[in-house]
């Protein structure tokens, strides 16, 4: 079985001379035997414990928490207990600044295609990035949504054609219209606009939203806050109704 001195347990844990020297007096990392000479020599077993020891400090716990965390009768079980605790963490800073990452890479094509920016250009881009998400996801619960709303209405004509019976396509009418109102109502209390000309956020009526000319991001609209007419872009705006 291999044995380690002080310097090689701690040139192997990535850590100083000195500190395994401290885990020794303070009695967390006690050497397995000495030599003839009276050096420390630490064995297998004992560079694990001092990499386990390592990765407790890197949690900020204190000496006196590892030394009875290490005194349990299984302290493996604390230890996996930490370390899932560990990888969560770990996965969620991930997870957050690859988000911050995406933005910043929308940030940057944003600015790539404009000819010419300004602050007000840099925060008009920071809010459509902000709510792209919440946006997506909610028109996707829209299309969803409607899919029963489409299905009835082909089932309804061709019930008419085949059968001539006309009710099930007037019930469609019906439901569609009540669809149609629950969904828009929905839509427009969930969205803003950004005026190109001043830069304000603003929300229109519903019934300016739901008439307007527009793309799949943006509706022309006259701005509240300056009285432009034109396409502004639209954003989340929220739960306001």
């Amino acid at each position: 079985m291999s044995k380690y001195t002080t310097g090689e347990i701690a040139r192997l844990s990535g850590v100083t001379v000195r500190t395994v020297q401290y885990y020794d007096t303070r009695g967390i990392l006690i050497p397995s035997e000495l030599s003839e000479g009276g050096r420390r020599l630490y064995s297998e077993d004992d560079l694990k414990r001092m990499k386990i020891i390592c990765f407790l400090r890197e949690l900020d716990l204190p000496i006196d928490a590892i030394s009875q965390i290490l005194e349990e009768e299984h302290p493996e079980n604390v230890i996996s207990l930490l370390i899932e605790q560990q990888e969560q963490a770990l996965s969620d800073d991930i997870s957050r600044k690859q988000e911050k990452l995406e933005k910043l890479r929308e940030l940057k094509n944003g600015l790539k295609s404009k000819t010419a920016f300004s602050l007000e250009t840099i925060g008009d881009i920071a809010v459509i990035m902000e709510g792209k998400k919440k946006l997506k996801k909610m028109r996707w619960m829209m299309i969803l949504t409607g899919l029963p709303v489409t299905a009835l209405q082909w089932f309804s004509i061709i019930f008419w054609i085949i059968s001539g019976i006309w009710w099930p396509f007037v019930v469609w009418v019906l439901a569609a219209a009540v669809w149609g109102t629950l969904v828009s109502r929905y839509y427009f209390g969930h969205v803003k606009y950004i005026c190109p000309e001043c830069h304000e956020v603003f929300k229109p009526t519903l019934k300016e939203a739901f008439f307007a000319n527009h793309t799949p991001t943006a509706r022309k609209l006259t701005c509240t806050s300056c009285g432009h007419t034109g396409f502004c872009v639209e954003v989340w705006g929220g739960d306001d109704k």
